[in-house]
């Protein structure tokens, strides 16, 4: 006789708990009081997530070294990179604005790259990372602080307005960070913590990282 009980889950809109159910590849699981999505069978999630925030991360330096665009006027030009433009920012008296940008699209993004790839890396080395359940609650927090997509559409609305009045070259970090938008999202969307507790339960007995 199974005594095991069974595995509970809370609805992260309704709150209601309701017994988990296996689920093919692909599929999900819904509320049955509110039809929130509780849960998916992702294939592959942790190598996927892991692709995909490697590859964020790589074309996030990048748009934070590289100039973003520059200028050209009577001949002459200059660039303007992210550090540049906050920079500006705090010289001209938007202290605010600067401190904004520079904790939503280069602070939390990097702590979260940096995050998801030290325990996605652990785990897929069959190692559990250290302190890996703060790693889980840092990511939860920060994730909907990252605004990269807003800091694009802005790049994007001011490019616009300049292009009327100067003649305006597109930087590697422009391209650098449109691509980095729709990773930055894949990396969201595959990225699932029950996956992550569930892949950390069938390793019982492996190596702690340091």
């Amino acid at each position: 006789m199974d005594n095991q009980s069974p595995q509970l889950i809370a609805c992260h809109d309704c709150d209601l708990l309701q017994q988990e159910i296996p689920l093919k590849p692909g599929c999900s699981a819904s509320c049955s009081r509110c039809g929130a999505i509780l849960y998916r069978n992702a294939t592959d999630s942790i190598n996927r997530t892991l692709a995909y925030t490697l590859a964020a991360s790589v074309l996030f330096v990048i748009a934070n070294i590289f100039p973003i665009f520059a200028i050209e006027v009577q001949g002459g030009g200059s660039e303007i990179n992210l550090s540049g433009a906050v920079r500006y920012l705090w010289n001209q008296q938007m202290k605010s604005v600067s401190l904004l940008v520079v904790l939503t699209t280069i602070l939390i993004p990097a702590l979260e790259l940096v995050t998801m790839s030290y325990l996605l890396l652990a785990l897929k080395l069959r190692r559990i990372p250290a302190g890996y359940p703060i790693l889980l609650r840092m990511i939860n927090i920060v994730g909907p602080w990252g605004m990269i997509e807003v800091f694009m559409l802005g790049i994007l609305v001011s490019l616009v307005k300049l292009t009327s009045s100067f003649k305006v070259i597109p930087g590697v970090a422009l391209w650098s960070f449109g691509v980095l938008t729709f990773l930055y999202a894949a990396t969201s969307a595959s990225f699932s913590a029950r996956d992550v507790w569930a892949h950390l339960g069938k390793k019982p007995g492996v190596e702690t990282a340091a």
